[in-house]
């Protein structure tokens, strides 16, 4: 392996080691930097050589966060693609996706709402990202013009978010109740978006 290779590797390993130390009851400000080490395997000191604080390697944890959500959305459309219903492959594949990676989730949630203003600013971003993909998803499929688009991905992430929330605690008959709850608000969105584009029509 060479010294660059080694040197994302570890990186990787610290941003893995950072997540693993997040659940329900630690936010990113209650870790260390010699927590982060340890889980990493790496002397407190090296930690230094690959970020420049703990606070850098939290925006990178929420960066990390949401490229995870981007790659979730397109994996749920790959199977959008070979057959699948668009809001019911898209809950299932999310549900998927808290239910592997929650600590993932948790940090998006928490910090959304968190005491670091960077931290926000940066999850609010990352949330943005995923409502212009999804905007321009349902432009592109639908035939929908841009602006009720744009209304209709972001009512349908704000509520998929606030799904999610409910769903990171619960056992896996409560999270099936929740996704088939979120997708009967899903289509009542849809309808509603539909419904919109007629009276504009007419």
């Amino acid at each position: 392996m060479s010294r660059q290779e080694q040197k994302l590797k570890t990186r990787q390993n610290i941003i893995n080691g950072a997540f693993s130390l997040l659940d329900e009851n630690r936010s990113l400000s209650a870790i260390s930097l010699r927590e982060v080490s340890r889980a990493a395997g790496i002397a407190p000191t090296s930690f230094y050589r690959h970020f420049k604080d703990m606070d850098e390697l939290g925006l990178t944890l929420v960066d990390e966060a949401g490229l995870a959500l981007r790659q979730l959305m397109r994996q749920a459309r790959r199977r959008i693609a070979s057959g699948g219903s668009v809001i019911g492959t898209s809950v299932d594949t999310f549900m998927e996706f808290i239910a592997g990676n929650t600590n993932v989730f948790r940090l998006l949630l928490r910090e959304h709402t968190g005491t670091s203003a960077a931290y926000r600013m940066a999850v609010f971003r990352e949330i943005q990202h995923f409502i212009e993909e999804l905007t321009d998803y349902i432009t592109e499929q639908l035939q929908v013009e841009y602006s009720i688009a744009n209304i209709q991905a972001d009512a349908m992430v704000r509520l998929v978010f606030s799904a999610g929330a409910e769903a990171l605690e619960a056992d896996a008959q409560l999270r099936t109740e929740i996704a088939d709850r979120v997708k009967s608000q899903l289509r009542f969105i849809q309808l509603g978006a539909a419904a919109t584009l007629l009276t504009a029509a007419s």
